[in-house]
């Protein structure tokens, strides 16, 4: 079994470990969170450092997931844990329903509840949060981020780092561009 790094132990880390330990595919080494050392232990697990000690945490762990929701800070801390030779761990709630025709890229975070559709595509580094549903055919670019309950229906895409917040709906074929920020509840229904 592999040894997991996740980095953030925040509300987002800490849901991250509960779905690594319930799909059983991993063994949690541990967290990396930047509030270490006021930090150093969640539940059973230690906060082996800073993200700032990615270097120095590879000895702990084989692969990694960043576990933070802001788009830019996780962007930049999954380039360092591939610099620092960690593999990008895709952690998938075993709640969640995907599709085997489905596509995952590295450093994915799948959360209960979620459904992920036939040949829907996600990039490198998605979130997906709880209830949240990717329909058939869509698309999420690298670093998307869909928050709770929030809905994409047949073929629409999700730019590069934007973000559906809680709530937020995409009408079939509606294409959102790199960085926007949908607000709770909003409905984008045309292209």
């Amino acid at each position: 079994m592999k040894r997991l790094v996740i980095v953030g132990a925040g509300g987002h880390g800490r849901s991250v470990a509960e779905a690594a330990l319930a799909c059983g595919q991993f063994e949690l080494a541990g967290f990396l969170d930047d509030s270490f050392p006021r930090l150093d232990q969640v539940w059973d697990f230690p906060v082996l450092g800073t993200t700032a000690d990615i270097f120095r945490c590879r000895a702990f762990g084989d692969v990694a997931v960043v576990a933070i929701g802001n788009n830019d800070l996780r962007e930049a801390l999954c380039a360092q844990l591939l610099v620092a030779r960690f593999e990008l761990a895709t952690v998938c709630h075993p709640g969640a329903i995907v599709s085997p025709r489905a596509f995952m890229g590295p450093g994915c975070t799948i959360m209960a509840g979620a459904i992920i559709g036939t040949e829907a595509q996600l990039g490198k580094g998605v979130i997906v949060n709880c209830g949240a549903v990717i329909d058939h055919h869509c698309r999420v670019d690298d670093f998307g981020h869909l928050g709770v309950h929030a809905a994409m229906a047949g073929g629409s895409v999700l730019g590069r780092g934007a973000w559906m917040q809680a709530g937020s709906a995409l009408g079939y074929r509606v294409k959102i561009g790199a960085m926007v920020v949908l607000a709770p509840g909003e409905v984008v229904s045309q292209c």
